[in-house]
Formats: C-alpha cells, sequence, structure tokens
C-alpha cells in the first residue's frame, strides 16, 4: 500500500488542522492526544502535533484496519 502523505504546509499542527483534514471533532483528536496514541507537545492550553508524526500516526492507522484479523487457534 502507497503510504499517505499530508498536504499540509506546516511542520506543527493544531488540533484544528487535524480536524479539518480528517472532518472530525476537536474531542476526537483530544482523545487521541490525551491517551497518547498520536504523539504531541502541549504548549500551555495548546496541543500540536509533528506532521510526520501526524503521517505515521495515519499509516499505521490505516494499515491496522487493513490486516485480516487472526483467527481462532482452536
Amino acid at each position: 500500500m502507497e503510504r499517505i502523505t499530508v498536504d499540509i504546509d506546516k511542520d506543527w499542527l493544531s488540533v484544528s488542522d487535524i480536524c479539518d483534514y480528517m472532518d472530525v471533532s476537536a474531542f476526537v483528536v483530544t482523545s487521541q492526544l490525551r491517551s497518547g496514541t498520536l504523539a504531541a507537545v502541549k504548549f500551555g492550553r495548546e496541543w500540536r502535533v509533528a506532521r510526520r508524526d501526524f503521517e505515521d500516526w495515519i499509516n499505521v492507522q490505516r494499515d491496522g484496519a487493513s490486516e485480516p484479523a487472526a483467527s481462532d487457534p482452536t
């Protein structure tokens, strides 16, 4: 599968940038940030995600979703 690249001309993305790109709510994005699933840094009350980390996260999510479920060994 070809790697997804994020076509945003910023090195650091805000929650709003990610929401606009993924067409999801801020709640969805901040949930991923708080859980540590999506790597980020926090400056005061603002989250920032490196574009490369966001691309890596998207690709891992897609690859995990496309793998077939393990069969039951019994």
